[in-house]
């Protein structure tokens, strides 16, 4: 069953954490700021995808696995909305709308051409990792006094990738010959990215929750997930500053 860790450490350690969280990601900033300068879609891709026109099936669905699962923020929350998923049926589930989200505001959001500043949507990734890092922690059970939506946090966040996606697309100025068929490969390439990343996570947790130190180390490891959004969101903000 898909729920937060129910016995983390005391209030005030968990306050600990989330403050030595806060702190990492300050003081990551500054080594982020020139680092965010690159954040644009590698000159290789872009350069490649101009040249091109007419419908290209192969090359978009290339495109669209390896931004996938090069897509440490995207992985990074397909990560905590796995975390405590035991059953194929239920990661199916939350998959299916994560892929849901991000394939309908991916589509819509090229086809009529909805940027979004890739700095913003980028950081608001980063806040999805955060969420779900907290959700697993069983924050919000603590701060709040009910369980939120985790399905309809999962495909709301799923949009939010989804325009991050788009972006990404525009950014490449791609020819409106062969537009829809390339995004749809782009899709299909997204999607098996997807499920390669998924799997390779599956193997992972699979060995780690065999072991009895997976419940010891569970909350740990979701703080650290929760300072790698923190940065992520600190990392786009730092680009938007300075760009």
């Amino acid at each position: 069953m898909h729920g937060p860790v129910h016995q983390g450490p005391p209030r005030a350690c968990a306050r600990r954490c989330l403050a030595l969280s806060l702190f990492a990601a300050v003081l990551a900033l500054p080594l982020l700021a020139g680092a965010a300068l690159a954040h644009a879609v590698a000159e290789g891709d872009k350069g490649y995808i101009q040249e091109i026109t007419g419908t290209n099936i192969l090359p978009f669905i290339y495109l669209g696995a390896k931004h996938m699962v090069t897509g440490y923020d995207h992985i990074l929350f397909l990560l905590g909305v796995i975390f405590f998923l035991y059953k194929m049926k239920h990661i199916g589930i939350y998959v299916s709308l994560f892929a849901l989200g991000h394939s309908t505001t991916m589509l819509l959001g090229v086809y009529f051409n909805v940027g979004i500043n890739s700095y913003i949507i980028d950081a608001i990734i980063g806040l999805s990792v955060v969420y779900k890092a907290l959700d697993n922690m069983g924050a919000f059970q603590r701060w709040l006094g009910f369980q939120p939506d985790t399905k309809l946090a999962t495909l709301i966040f799923g949009f939010f990738h989804g325009f991050g996606l788009s972006t990404k697309i525009i950014d490449y100025d791609i020819s409106p010959d062969g537009l829809l068929p390339n995004l749809l490969a782009f899709n299909v390439g997204v999607e098996i990215g997807q499920l390669l990343a998924l799997a390779a996570i599956l193997i992972v947790m699979g060995f780690w929750r065999r072991t009895p130190s997976f419940f010891r180390h569970a909350y740990t490891a979701n703080v650290v997930m929760m300072t790698a959004g923190f940065v992520l969101i600190g990392y786009q903000l730092t680009g938007w500053f300075v760009s």
